[in-house]
């Protein structure tokens, strides 16, 4: 895991829309709550260019932060955010607090490992899909993962990596797994080049089509 993020926040007693609307053109800090561990929810508000330092780390979407509240430091991890949909800007964040003793939810990101070099790709001229970049998992605050890994190495053309193929750390459970077998849902797969099992196709019609022509002239 990657060094703690830590965040200094301010308790934030101006609510309401147009409160938000002035701390984000005013003030340049973003709006923010933290809620969770059988505590009352608390209003935030976080200096603006701090949290999107922060978002410039893959590890602190998956990693257990540190929130600096006027001194008092909290446990959480990044539960929301909202972005202008506009101008992807952050205008709100969502964080829960954590108990280390109790096990969370928590999407990690998937690192998909050797794609230019994949088999299906680089012998058999097919492409990768991804169907998923994240996974949910249930774990420990201290057994969360930065990042899971997948090896596209060997993976050849109609193959499909499933959610029960990738390797999960000790603790570490797959959400979708422990509903059962029908929720082994696909994170990638290669498929061959788009228009080649088409072309294949009107080949064969056209070569049905003739042999019927010579046929009936016949």
């Amino acid at each position: 895991m990657s060094d703690q993020f830590e965040l200094y926040a301010e308790v934030r007693e101006d609510l309401g829309k147009g409160a938000s609307r002035r701390l984000r053109r005013l003030a340049d800090q973003v709006p923010a709550i933290i809620y969770g561990a059988d505590k009352d929810p608390q209003p935030l508000s976080i200096i603006r260019k701090d949290l999107e330092k922060a978002l410039e780390h893959e590890a602190f979407f998956s990693h257990v932060l540190v929130i600096n509240i006027g001194g008092k430091k909290q446990k959480a991890i990044l539960k929301d955010l909202q972005r202008h949909p506009a101008r992807n800007s952050v205008t709100h964040a969502d964080f829960l607090r954590v108990n280390e003793k109790v096990a969370i939810k928590v999407n990690v990101p998937v690192h998909f490992l050797n794609e230019t070099t994949c088999h299906g790709v680089k012998v058999q001229g097919g492409m990768i899909q991804h169907q998923a970049t994240d996974i949910e998992v249930l774990c420990l605050p201290s057994d969360i993962p930065e990042y899971l890994e997948v090896d596209m190495a060997g993976v050849e053309i109609g193959d499909i990596i499933h959610l029960s193929d990738i390797a999960l750390p000790e603790g570490v459970v797959s959400v979708a797994l422990s509903l059962g077998e029908d929720h082994d849902l696909a994170v990638a797969s290669v498929v061959a080049p788009r228009g080649g099992s088409d072309d294949e196709s009107e080949d064969d019609s056209s070569s049905s089509s003739d042999e019927s022509s010579d046929s009936s002239e016949d």
